[in-house]
């Protein structure tokens, strides 16, 4: 892959995807560590099939995703062959939808997500968690409920775990960090479980400010130069890199920039939008320094992702 890539990738976004990968590979060959960020529904898209891989091979140090990435990779890995997949989405109608609706389907573009084989299995066994912590006194962050089923659970696959990200990060206890975990199904799933008095308080996982906690403490816990890869944009890509000026402008420490940093995103940052923001814009806010290696890739991350990924194996 990586002698593909630099035989055709030469220019525009295919160029930038070949700078990145190469840039990437070399960092990561000097002892640097990287953050990748996912948000979106990449978990949906299958992404677990390359980036397993690099979890284990420890290209990857640490994830910062979007609550429905977290869990959507749970609920494929249980539920994969009760997935529907949705030819031909672009025809569908407000019927067809409504269709899936009620046969208990979730449409995610071209795949649909069944609601009782997925979401309602993990329920259970996760809500029995919540309770076990909550009369312990105890409280965790998202994953490390969904690492505790994985490694202790009953569960009953139905893919090849193999292809799962999350079973690859959980074998190796890689740090998650999750913000705005509330904005997922799951979530959804807590605060009603606690507005039926089934549970007392959501404060049983703990929240995005514990979770920048948490970010800070990893990101000093390493002398190693430390990198972001951003995988779209949305909460994800914005949460972790602000934990640079957090630390140098309001509680006082030199810590380094982030040493490392590449995006692969579609949106464009004349609209005014975060997820599109520049690289060179975040020098101004404190991220990252005028000679921090920079790659913006204005592509698909479904497309983009998978190669860099597996250019790094070689």
């Amino acid at each position: 892959m990586r002698d593909f890539i630099n035989k055709h990738f030469l220019h525009f976004n295919a160029g930038a995807l070949a700078n990145c990968s190469e840039s990437l590979r070399e960092f990561l060959e000097d002892d640097g560590r990287l953050l990748i960020t996912l948000a979106g529904a990449m978990s949906t898209a299958e992404i677990g099939k390359s980036l397993a891989p690099a979890i284990r091979s420890q290209k990857i140090h640490a994830i910062c995703c979007t609550g429905a990435n977290l869990e959507e990779d749970l609920f494929r890995l249980v539920a994969a062959k009760h997935y529907e997949k949705i030819e031909d989405w672009r025809d569908f109608s407000a019927q067809d939808d409504e269709d899936l609706a009620n046969r208990g389907m979730n449409r995610v573009t071209d795949i649909a997500i069944p609601e009782e084989e997925a979401i309602r299995y993990i329920e259970k066994p996760l809500l029995q968690l919540w309770k076990d912590a909550e009369a312990a006194g105890d409280s965790r962050f998202p994953h490390e409920y969904l690492y505790d089923l994985l490694l202790h659970g009953d569960l009953e696959f139905d893919s090849d775990p193999e292809d799962s990200w999350l079973v690859a990060a959980a074998d190796a206890n890689l740090p998650i960090f999750v913000p705005g975990w509330e904005d997922s199904t799951l979530g959804n799933i807590l605060v009603a479980r606690v507005i039926d008095c089934t549970l007392q308080s959501p404060d049983v996982v703990k929240g995005g400010l514990h979770a920048m906690q948490a970010l800070a403490d990893w990101y000093r816990e390493d002398n190693s130069p430390t990198g972001m890869l951003q995988v779209g944009g949305g909460i994800a890509g914005d949460f972790p890199i602000c934990v640079v000026p957090m630390l140098r402008q309001d509680v006082g420490e030199e810590v380094p920039l982030w040493s490392w940093f590449g995006q692969i995103s579609e949106s464009r940052p004349s609209y005014g939008g975060y997820s599109g923001a520049p690289p060179n814009e975040k020098i101004s806010w404190g991220k990252l320094g005028v000679d921090t290696p920079r790659f913006v890739i204005e592509s698909d991350a479904t497309i983009v992702l998978p190669l860099i990924l597996e250019s790094l194996r070689n």
